[in-house]
């Protein structure tokens, strides 16, 4: 039962439920345990993939909603996380690319972070593993092992490290509800910084000379010819080498989520945390990651409530975003959503408890800028269950390749086979690839691998209307700089302060 009377504001405070048992009240504390995983998919049994193993994180799906519709917000590491743990997309946020290096971007100064505002209600927070996100005031922790203070690899991949971390966290908490953030680096790329280990550092920490031991972590290896490639992935034995070592890779993760959830159950919280498991993008491959096409949204998104009444083991296929995170945490904790901004995400509590109605036509929102900061290509989203439409703002430019993935060797299978002249086994060419148009509408059902470009079709032009219009509803509603790009200029200042207009630049 909710808080009654006078109780409100400390219930609220301390994220407790009142309980009512044989007529007397009981408090429980309410936690949340958020992992995210790396540029991780599907390569999951829960989702079909009968190649990777992965039983920690299959047992955690028999306890959860299954979302079959989860969809990041930006395909980009650092944005991606600032837009999880804010509830504004990035470019709402300022987070515009990598948070990394000289050229490192930053979330505004006044935004306010999911961590900040639960810290104000009496939660204590902590972070585990990759934080790239900033600056520290904007997203303030009181636990933090993060990439900051610590090598990415122990607190991100050393499975066994991140077990004992989580377990000084718990054992710190004692009475007040916590956010815990655990952040795998798992199964990122790494051949281009760590190639010692590996193209996504399979090998590091396996017990061979020279790698290190993971005293937790017992390595699966799989074969070129036995990997289930995603039909974005060419058949070639160099993208099928890359798959199996990310498979490896994954296996680690989910030996690592199994070691979180324990130390969750040995500590007594299992009976009051929310645990959310989600992936940041979609994996580092072309057509994935910093695309806005389905292979860099989607990605697997499991919830599991403590509460008596949540679905377990079910199957929602309802749109979702990772913008809903926050407010997801911020329902779960029963603290008010900001007023300014506006959060556009919503809370998923709901649909723990069941589905929404058959007129739900939910449409989920992306925004990309940059990924590093020489891959600057703008692309806005729109999508619903039936159809897509990407905004290409920079459709003039060649499509940009990230570093990591630009030495794969799946990437240079591609590259070499294209100078050749041989078949690559792939389905587009590297010209397509690069070179997009303005506008791209695709209808989902009938073109699920988005190769049918509709949106110069005569009898798509009112759907091509409708899905213009919400998007550019949605970049009004988060005041997004590029609202006028490419064609005009946003004009939001003196005579036009109160009346913002698109001005036309004649350039098209």
């Amino acid at each position: 039962m909710g808080c009654l009377g006078t109780l409100v504001s400390l219930c609220v405070m301390w994220g407790l439920v009142l309980i009512h048992v044989h007529g007397k009240s009981q408090n429980k504390t309410r936690n949340l345990l958020l992992i995210i995983a790396d540029d991780a998919g599907f390569e999951m049994g829960t989702y079909r993939n009968k190649v990777c193993q992965t039983p920690n994180l299959d047992a955690l799906a028999k306890r959860s909603l299954i979302f079959n519709n989860a969809h990041t917000s930006v395909s980009s590491c650092s944005p991606s996380r600032s837009a999880i743990l804010t509830g504004q997309p990035a470019h709402q946020n300022g987070m515009y690319g990598l948070h990394q290096g000289v050229h490192h971007f930053d979330s505004l100064d006044g935004v306010r972070s999911l961590p900040a505002v639960l810290a104000r209600h009496g939660v204590r927070t902590g972070i585990i593993g990759k934080k790239h996100v900033g600056p520290s005031s904007v997203y303030p922790f009181d636990f933090a092992e993060t990439e900051e203070n610590n090598s990415i690899l122990q607190v991100g991949r050393n499975i066994t490290r991140i077990k004992l971390l989580v377990r000084e966290f718990l054992a710190r908490n004692k009475s007040r509800p916590f956010f815990l953030y655990v952040a795998f680096h798992d199964p990122h790329r790494c051949g281009h910084t760590h190639p010692q280990y590996g193209s996504f550092c399979e090998r590091f920490g396996d017990g061979q000379p020279g790698n290190g031991r993971i005293p937790d972590w017992t390595p699966v290896y799989y074969r070129a010819d036995q990997v289930q490639l995603p039909y974005f992935v060419q058949d070639s034995v160099a993208a099928r080498n890359d798959v199996a070592a990310q498979y490896t890779t994954v296996s680690r993760l989910d030996q690592g989520v199994g070691l979180v959830l324990k130390e969750l159950r040995d500590a007594g919280y299992e009976d009051s945390t929310l645990v959310m498991y989600s992936s940041d993008n979609g994996i580092p491959f072309a057509g994935g990651r910093t695309n806005l096409y389905d292979p860099g949204m989607a990605v697997p998104l499991l919830v599991s409530s403590p509460e008596r009444d949540g679905r377990r083991g079910e199957v929602t296929y309802a749109m979702t975003s990772l913008l809903d995170v926050t407010p997801t945490a911020l329902d779960w904790f029963g603290v008010p959503a900001p007023a300014r901004p506006p959060l556009t995400g919503r809370s998923l509590l709901p649909l723990l408890r069941r589905e929404p109605p058959p007129g739900d036509a939910r449409a989920v929102f992306a925004s990309h800028s940059h990924h590093e900061v020489t891959m600057y290509y703008p692309m806005r989203a729109v999508r619903t269950k039936l159809w897509k439409l990407v905004h290409n703002l920079n459709y003039l430019m060649p499509f940009p390749v990230d570093q990591d993935l630009y030495v794969s060797a799946a990437f240079q299978d591609l590259l070499n086979g294209t100078r050749a002249g041989r078949p690559l086994g792939w389905y587009k060419t590297l010209r397509d690839y690069y070179h997009r148009p303005e506008w791209e509408l695709y209808h989902l059902k009938s073109d699920g691998d988005e190769l049918r470009n509709l949106a110069g079709s005569p009898d798509h032009q009112a759907v091509l209307s409708q899905l213009k219009a919400q998007l550019h509803g949605w970049q009004q509603a988060t005041a997004d700089p590029w609202l006028c790009a490419p064609g005009g200029v946003l004009e939001s200042t003196g005579a036009y302060a109160k009346h913002p207009q698109c001005l036309p630049l004649d350039n098209l």
